[in-house]
């Protein structure tokens, strides 16, 4: 069992994944703070002045000033200042792997067509001798 599971880890798709799966976390964070420290001031300034990370609605009846205060008065709060934050991230990951995408293809070319297997070459022979 220990070897089946040490071909297993050690098979190039389980470690390309892994790879994969860290650099999207780094990747992740970089757009966060990307979107929170700089896109969303900018959106924020030119909607007024407003803070997304502050919008919320108390579901207690209340107004507070911000989210913490919200939060600190402990009734549900609705934090959708953030989702709008989350979504914002999520439109940017997704462009920023698109890009990548696009530019691994342009850089290192579709992949080549690999033929037919030789499972298809001989359905085509069998095919070929039927018609004939």
């Amino acid at each position: 069992m220990w070897k089946e599971f040490k071909e297993f880890i050690m098979t190039g798709n389980v470690i390309d994944f892994a790879i994969a799966v860290i650099l999207a976390g780094a990747v992740g964070l970089v757009v966060n703070g990307f979107v929170s420290d700089i896109i969303m001031p900018v959106v924020g300034h030119f909607a007024g002045g407003m803070s997304f990370e502050n919008l919320h609605h108390a579901l207690d009846g209340n107004e507070y000033p911000t989210l913490a205060a919200a939060q600190e008065a402990g009734g549900g709060v609705i934090a959708y200042g953030k989702w709008i934050n989350t979504i914002i991230n999520l439109l940017i990951v997704g462009f920023v792997l698109f890009m990548i995408a696009k530019s691994k293809i342009r850089f290192m070319g579709a992949a080549p067509d690999p033929g037919p297997t030789p499972d298809q070459e001989l359905l085509a022979e069998i095919r070929d001798a039927v018609k004939k």
